[in-house]
């Protein structure tokens, strides 16, 4: 993710603070002003083992996933939670299920050990005394961890408990049925949260925002999936495009850009691809070296290429995945196509499109 720092790596899992996280840093230092030196500190201490918690729900996730053979790509810390970015979801809803879980599941464990700790010192105190704001510092750790473990367990995606809801009814319907009804209840629950958070908090409104999207965004890219499943890479291929050579100056690459409509080319030396020129980074080189640069220089050597009898759904996930946009598709070696995002969004128009109406 844009914008992150690499704070060290867990089981070869590359783990990263956005730039973002900052400001929260500085809004406690703030609000903690007139506390003295101690309680800012504390407050900080606060926040740092809160965000440790959500790396350990991450993981959580990560690892559980890495059990069955899905791998993690990092996990970001966001103002908001934690992303662990998994290669993809788990196709047997049982799978899915245990991964979902796993993340509550760690902070569950967290909470059991605090209680106990706090059990042995003998300053455990009544449930109904503690809070996010009042107690000790252990006691509010505990009580932070059983309030992320309610949260996630919302049935509503993007929650954790809506990806348990799907897994559940994912056991009995199909994958894509099982996930529109996730995404209903999910979003009939943000229209709850809208209504009594215009009453009573408007914090809820916000919670509502973002589960109604997360709903939105899980609904459409599971359609997606569906409707790519069984196509093949040839399909949907741009076979009319153009290449360039690494010796090439970036003159060249720009025409192409100003005479056709492709934003991304194939870099191609004795037959073979070595590299993608892709157009953040034509206009980046424009602008700090001029059109002499010679696109080998400033290509892209770290790149996806499929093949031409794979199937269209997982290039797809390779290309969200991807900070490129264009994936070179070859048949024996050679390159024969390209495919974008932007046609692969034509191709589901053009279906849509084609789908028989009701007379």
């Amino acid at each position: 993710m844009k914008w992150s720092w690499k704070i060290g790596s867990v089981a070869g899992i590359p783990i990263y603070v956005h730039s973002t996280f900052v400001l929260i840093l500085l809004w406690v230092v703030w609000t903690s002003e007139g506390d003295g030196l101690l309680g800012t500190l504390t407050s900080l201490a606060f926040i740092l083992t809160l965000f440790t918690c959500v790396v350990l729900h991450e993981l959580g996730h990560a690892l559980t996933a890495g059990h069955y053979g899905i791998k993690t790509r990092d996990i970001t810390l966001l103002p908001i939670g934690g992303v662990a970015r998994l290669e993809k979801m788990p196709e047997d809803p049982r799978q899915e299920f245990w991964v979902a879980v796993a993340g509550p599941a760690v902070n569950v464990v967290i909470a059991l050990m605090l209680f106990a700790v706090l059990l042995f010192e003998g300053n455990y105190q009544p449930t109904t005394l503690m809070s996010v704001n009042a107690g000790s510092f252990l006691e509010r750790i505990m009580v932070i961890n059983l309030v992320l473990v309610l949260f996630n367990m919302l049935p509503a995606f993007p929650m954790d408990g809506g990806r348990v809801l799907r897994a559940v009814l994912a056991m009995r319907l199909n994958y894509a049925k099982a996930t529109q009804v996730a995404a209903t209840i999910g979003q009939g629950m943000a229209l709850l949260f809208a209504l009594v958070g215009l009453r009573y908090n408007a914090f809820l409104v916000f919670i509502a925002l973002f589960v109604w999207i997360g709903a939105s965004q899980e609904a459409g890219a599971v359609q997606m999936r569906s409707a790519l499943s069984g196509i093949p890479v040839a399909q949907a291929m741009i076979t009319e495009f153009h290449a360039v050579a690494p010796d090439e100056p970036l003159s060249h690459a720009v025409s192409l850009t100003l005479s056709t409509a492709q934003k991304d080319f194939p870099v191609v030396e004795m037959g073979a691809v070595v590299g993608v020129l892709t157009q953040a980074e034509l206009f980046r080189a424009l602008a700090n070296d001029g059109q002499g640069i010679l696109v080998g220089s400033i290509m892209d050597r770290n790149f996806e290429t499929a093949d031409s009898f794979e199937m269209l759904e997982p290039v797809m996930q390779r290309l969200q995945a991807s900070q490129c946009s264009t994936i070179p598709v070859l048949r024996g070696g050679s390159l024969v196509g390209i495919v974008t995002t932007d046609n692969i969004g034509e191709l589901l128009n053009i279906q849509s499109a084609m789908k028989p109406r009701n007379t």
